[in-house]
């Protein structure tokens, strides 16, 4: 197909109308009797439980500063809604969010009310080049060397979404390799405000204690919650540069090297799809747990061993090796880079990476991605969750679509003829943009075109 080329595509975009949550609320108006007259205090609302929600009554719950409550309930997902809860219960009990020393935003580790983690929260404000990132470094990057540093590909301060997104796609196309991610609200006083809410929360406070009748007129009490990414937390996964570079002096297996490629791949098809633009081999994960042999000694006890690579396999119980594609804040660009940097994929100069793609991946992914019905029923998925930022913009969402389905029609195609990882991030960056009718209709055309400007370093 030439560049510029229309093809006329029909695709059916019927889809469920996006349905706002209804709340069914009753209002009635609180009053204490006094020797003078009734005084109206605050208006009380009373929410109808849902049918998903967890089992625990939540209305004794404290609202976290005014937190809504309902909004970080998901009806399809009442396991997740108990998660949050948990962590809610325990940012109300003292056991605030740690911050993470490690990355360029502010990002937390989340506990439950025992202490144990239980998520990442990477709230919208305090992404890398966000106006509260108590990582200051960032933000003095893109101040004196802009040309290096920022990303003029993406969208400011929608990292959050992405990272969902990200867990999304991996849902949509089955390749288990995002752990759970959502959007939610949390508020903790370990969180980066500025110096002016923790005043007027401390003064609210105050009044509350001094005056309550007055109190209960404010909004709310404590600090504003942030609205952000949760993210699930892995247990036993170390970073993916770590194990690397112990299968270099000790490698693996044939049986754990095969599994551990097709896992390999499935990142690669995550990372080309939402074209992840910070993709290095210290923020995706490996958890490895090598083989071990139960043998029993003279005394009757039970030792255990670590299998050697001559253990027969069929004896033994395999090893466990998984991936985990984490840190997704940095993905789905409006445009392919085209200025200073390109934004490479590290894996791509890995030895997996040469490894043409297997069966069992072109098996799973060529009959979702080969129907265009799917790839606008994943596009519509996207638009619901992106809308809800207070920033969006949708000429700018169908621009990050149109880039979504350049890199996935490259992926299909790298599919059909049997390349290689490294051989797909050479085809030449193509968008697949859609276009715009005369009169509205259930079916369109798209029109592909490829990039014709390429970024000064090709390398980083």
């Amino acid at each position: 197909m030439s560049p510029g080329e229309t093809v006329g595509i029909l695709v059916d975009t019927s889809s469920a109308e996006d349905r706002e949550p209804e709340v069914n609320c009753t209002a009635a108006v609180v009053s204490t009797a006094s020797s003078a007259e009734d005084i109206s205090l605050v208006p009380q609302v009373s929410f109808e439980p849902a049918l998903d929600s967890p089992g625990i009554n939540r209305e004794s719950q404290p609202l976290l500063g005014g937190l809504d409550v309902s909004y970080n309930q998901f009806p399809d997902d009442p396991g997740f809604s108990e998660l949050v809860w948990q962590a809610e219960v325990a940012i109300d009990n003292g056991i605030f969010p740690e911050r993470i020393s490690q990355g360029s935003s502010g990002s937390y580790f989340v506990k439950n009310p025992q202490g144990k983690i239980i998520g990442v929260f990477k709230p919208k404000d305090e992404e890398p080049y966000g106006r509260l990132n108590p990582k200051w470094t960032k933000w003095m990057h893109k101040l004196c060397c802009p040309c290096c540093f920022g990303r003029s590909c993406l969208i400011p301060n929608q990292g959050y979404l992405s990272e969902a997104a990200a867990y999304l796609v991996d849902a949509k196309l089955n390749l288990q390799i995002v752990p759970k991610t959502r959007v939610v609200k949390l508020v903790s006083e370990t969180f980066h405000y500025p110096r002016i809410d923790r005043q007027k929360a401390r003064m609210k406070r105050a009044i509350m204690e001094q005056f309550p009748n007055v109190g209960l007129r404010f909004n709310r009490i404590g600090l504003p919650p942030k609205v952000g990414s949760f993210q699930l937390f892995v247990e036993g996964y170390q970073d993916a540069d770590y194990w690397l570079r112990r299968f270099e002096v000790e490698p693996l297996p044939s049986r754990m090297s095969q599994k551990f490629q097709l896992q390999f791949e499935r990142l690669v098809v995550l990372d080309y799809i939402i074209r992840n633009t910070d993709r290095g081999n210290d923020n995706w994960l490996i958890k490895y747990d090598p083989p071990v042999i139960v043998t029993a000694t003279s005394n009757g006890t039970i030792q255990n061993e670590t299998a050697p690579d001559t253990v027969d396999w069929n004896v033994v119980q395999l090893p466990e090796i998984k991936i985990a594609a984490i840190d997704n804040g940095l993905a789905f660009p409006y445009k392919h880079p085209d200025s200073w940097r390109a934004y490479p994929y590290h894996w791509a100069w890995l030895p997996q990476a040469k490894v043409p793609f297997s069966r069992e991946t072109r098996e799973l992914i060529l009959p979702l991605l080969g129907d265009m019905n799917f790839v606008q029923d994943l596009c519509d998925d996207l638009h619901i969750l992106f809308k809800h930022d207070k920033g969006f913009d949708k000429s700018l969402f169908e621009r990050q679509m149109s880039v979504m389905r350049g890199q996935i029609l490259n992926l299909t195609q790298a599919l059909k003829d049997g390349k290689s990882p490294v051989q797909l991030v050479q085809m030449p960056a193509v968008v697949v943009e859609k276009s715009q009718g005369q009169q509205p209709s259930r079916f369109f055309s798209f029109t592909q075109r490829f990039q014709d400007k390429s970024p000064i370093f090709s390398w980083c």
